[in-house]
């Protein structure tokens, strides 16, 4: 079974999926094609509408057959919500999804940072690739109800507004207590997908240009670039509030941002990967920025780059990434559709690579997982280089060949890699994780779950390698590597 970080994702077996969540949750479902827009309102299961081709929703079980979607149907993604509407989710326990095979066999199982002012998350999706089908951990939080979700997707909503007579209009996605028209209220005049703790990526480990210095001039002058009318003044004033250094604009991140800002315009779609198969990660590595840290906001709604600064600040989870003393560059474009009008912003917050930074953050690994096993009564792990050099390697190769797994494509395991690059250990252990963003998300991250715990705590172990490598689909791919 796979225990899944956000990012993660896992191949699935030909059959019947089943996917439970437990708890005071609503599951819904929606079924998409590459564009990551839904057909029609037929591809949208939920409570009141529980079976479209392919796909079955009973209670907070959904099955899903993938043969049987409909065609072109390539995307079939889970979403979460509070069963009691007034109930938000940051009251709730962090919802977790099982998947289970055809035979019974748990395949994997994800539990996402726990929600704050979020009011529904969209949990996992299952994907084809080629033939073959997949999962991947989402945990992507919206702060504007399940309109927000069906409008991002292309479901057709009916907007509601208060009746005559000053009654109160319906209060939730299906109304009060209701069980459920195809009915939402107005979600607001923007959206905010992505920047959810956990969700963001990071690092370049030196496969392009290592070392590389990121270019930028001085605050407002970003290497020649100007600063955007508005953008940079509100932010490093939030900034300074928070006790964080300024940041300053960087021409490619900035031209990362437009790269994917106008991707999204032209399908009308928030997504970190646009229909293109690109993801924003991807972009700023190929803009020739090589991260050690990074951190997005995908928005659309705001009309000015001062709107903009407004809405990230206007919840906790975005005003975070925004505030991060972590990043020092930014960048920012917005594009309109072309159909609507409506602008499509990408804000890019990012540190550079350097080796300095690289071996930073190693030590930092380090440091929170020996914490871990002091708390536990056991010894120190000694950093290894050998090690260090098989786990650098392992989330490099993640990288370059979009794969997350223990076991390469070629079969090498964790204890080949090790004796590869010169280890004599006996006891060979590995921990994986994609998309944190920092030591201490990646570090918390396996110690709640219990497989990667109990390597961090294996009494046997004695020496440790981390590598990490950033700009991929996933972001950051994050390697553990214990040697006894």
């Amino acid at each position: 079974m796979s225990e899944l970080v956000p990012g993660g994702n896992t191949p699935l077996p030909d059959g019947t999926l089943t996917l439970r969540v437990p708890g005071p949750f609503d599951v819904s479902a929606l079924i998409t094609d590459d564009s990551g827009k839904v057909r029609g309102d037929g591809d949208f299961v939920f409570y009141n509408q529980p079976v479209a081709p392919g796909v079955r929703l009973d209670g907070g079980r959904l099955t899903v057959d993938p043969p049987r979607l409909r065609t072109g149907a390539s995307r079939v993604t889970v979403v979460v919500s509070p069963t009691d509407l007034t109930t938000p989710l940051g009251r709730l326990p962090s919802p977790t999804i099982q998947v289970t095979s055809a035979d019974g066999r748990v395949l994997a199982r994800f539990t996402p940072p726990r929600p704050e002012r979020e009011t529904v998350l969209l949990l996992a999706e299952l994907y084809r690739r080629g033939t073959a089908w997949k999962l991947r951990a989402l945990g992507q939080g919206y702060a504007d109800g399940l309109a927000g979700v069906a409008r991002d997707f292309g479901v057709d909503v009916t907007e509601d507004s208060a009746p005559s007579g000053g009654a109160a209009a319906p209060d939730g996605p299906y109304g009060v207590g209701g069980r459920r028209p195809m009915r939402v209220p107005n979600p607001g005049p923007a959206f905010a997908r992505g920047s959810a703790p956990g969700v963001t990526p990071h690092v370049a480990p030196g496969a392009r240009r290592p070392g590389a210095a990121a270019r930028g001039g001085s605050p407002g002058a970003p290497g020649g670039g100007p600063d955007p009318d508005g953008f940079l003044g509100p932010v490093n004033s939030a900034r300074a509030a928070a006790g964080s250094p300024p940041v300053r604009l960087d021409t490619r991140l900035t031209a990362a941002a437009r790269g994917h800002s106008a991707a999204m315009a032209a399908r009308g779609t928030l997504a970190s990967e646009t229909p293109d198969g690109v993801s924003v990660y991807q972009r700023v590595v190929a803009a020739g920025y090589p991260y050690l840290t990074i951190g997005e906001h995908l928005v659309s709604g705001p009309r000015t780059p001062h709107e903009f600064v407004e809405y990230c600040l206007s919840a906790e989870p975005s005003r975070r990434t925004l505030c991060d003393p972590a990043f020092d560059q930014a960048g920012l474009a917005g594009v309109p559709d072309a159909r609507t009008g409506d602008l499509y912003w990408t804000a890019l917050w990012a540190r550079p690579f350097s080796p300095a930074g690289l071996d930073r953050t190693t030590r930092e690994v380090i440091a929170l997982t020996n914490t871990e096993r002091a708390s536990a009564g056991l010894p120190p792990l000694a950093a290894d280089a050998t090690l260090t050099a098989a786990a650098q390697a392992h989330s490099a190769d993640m990288v370059a060949r979009d794969f997350y797994a223990h076991t390469s494509p070629e079969g090498s395991r964790p204890w080949d890699r090790a004796a590869a690059a010169g280890s004599a250990h006996r006891a060979v252990g590995e921990n994986i994780a994609c998309g944190q963003r920092s030591p201490a998300e990646v570090v918390r991250g396996w110690m709640d779950s219990p497989g990667h715990r109990a390597n961090i705590l294996k009494r046997d172990f004695t020496h440790i390698g981390i590598g990490l490598a950033g700009g991929s689909r996933a972001g950051t791919y994050w390697t553990q590597l214990f040697g006894g």
